[in-house]
């Protein structure tokens, strides 16, 4: 019975592994886009305040 355990574990732990890479990999990605669209948005504020322009208009 121990074996059958050890075989189960043995067999589940690369979808595991594989699975907790895939969710590092696209916490990276959905983070560092964040962070790009937050330094875009602050440089396009910045522009049409130093231009002049109303944040409201489009």
């Amino acid at each position: 019975m121990d074996d059958y355990w050890l075989n189960a574990i043995w067999s589940v732990s690369p979808t595991i592994l594989i699975g907790v890479l895939f969710w590092v990999v696209m916490r990276a990605v959905i983070r560092s886009d964040r962070n790009e669209r937050a330094a875009y948005a602050k440089i396009e504020a910045e522009e049409r305040r130093r231009l002049g322009l109303d944040s409201t208009a489009t």
